[in-house]
């Protein structure tokens, strides 16, 4: 299975309102009929977080393929041309970030109706090689964020090592998505020594420049899984 991660913002002088609007109720149906998809999850920033000020990005989009060739296959097809041909209709194609990604699932729990998603975009430190960074994100860093408490959910999205034989690296090396009940589940969270422990492993493998928004997913499509306890019981 492979991760096609989009960080995407609205178009210049559109509002959040109307973004989130059109991405939700028109872009995404002409997505999900994409041949090949076995998962689609928009996740808008919250409106929150526009009270604060600018956020760093308007929200990511998340689609799952079985493998390149699938990927390949879909972008010849009349849905991957409409989906390209709407796009300008409300994201900002300037600012576009596309990540060919793996996912680890750190922590497989299951994610609350209602629940809210922390998406952290990261980048590892200079000069640390990115296989080396990737398996110290996944072995060390994941297990001690997974003992949040609040935490009920946690995924770690890499950026796939082929993508820094490219000229031009990849701008972020992954996601760190979790999941809580809510807001305040979050902030709980951030006063236990779980946390503490987190936050002060971050300088082993984190640089500068990551980004941080909290989140509503919608999952448009789940064809991965079929357990009663799946994700796609809980969309």
């Amino acid at each position: 299975m492979i991760k096609v991660t989009e960080i995407v913002n609205r178009r210049p002088g559109m509002s959040v309102e109307d973004f989130q609007d059109h991405w939700l109720n028109k872009h995404g149906p002409i997505v999900a009929k994409l041949p090949g998809l076995r998962r689609y999850v928009q996740s808008h920033t919250l409106l929150g977080g526009y009270r604060r000020g600018d956020v760093p990005f308007d929200g990511i989009a998340e689609l799952w393929f079985d493998d390149k060739q699938a990927m390949r296959d879909m972008a010849t097809t009349p849905e991957f041309d409409a989906s390209k041909a709407d796009e300008p209709n409300f994201i900002d194609a300037s600012t576009l970030i596309e990540l060919v990604a793996d996912e680890h699932v750190i922590k497989d729990g299951v994610v609350p109706p209602g629940a809210i998603k922390s998406i952290v975009a990261l980048r590892f430190k200079d000069g640390m090689d990115p296989a080396e960074a990737q398996n110290y994100w996944k072995d060390v860093h994941g297990p001690l964020g997974a003992a949040i408490p609040t935490v009920k959910r946690y995924v770690q999205t890499h950026a796939r090592l082929g993508a820094y034989k490219l000229p031009t690296p990849p701008p972020y090396d992954g996601l760190a998505i979790t999941w809580a009940e809510s807001v305040d589940e979050f902030r709980a969270g951030a006063e236990t020594e779980a946390y503490r422990l987190t936050i002060a492993d971050e300088p082993n493998f984190i640089g500068r420049g990551m980004k941080v928004i909290l989140a509503k997913e919608h999952v448009f499509i789940d064809k991965r899984w079929h357990s009663p306890n799946s994700l796609q019981s809980l969309s």
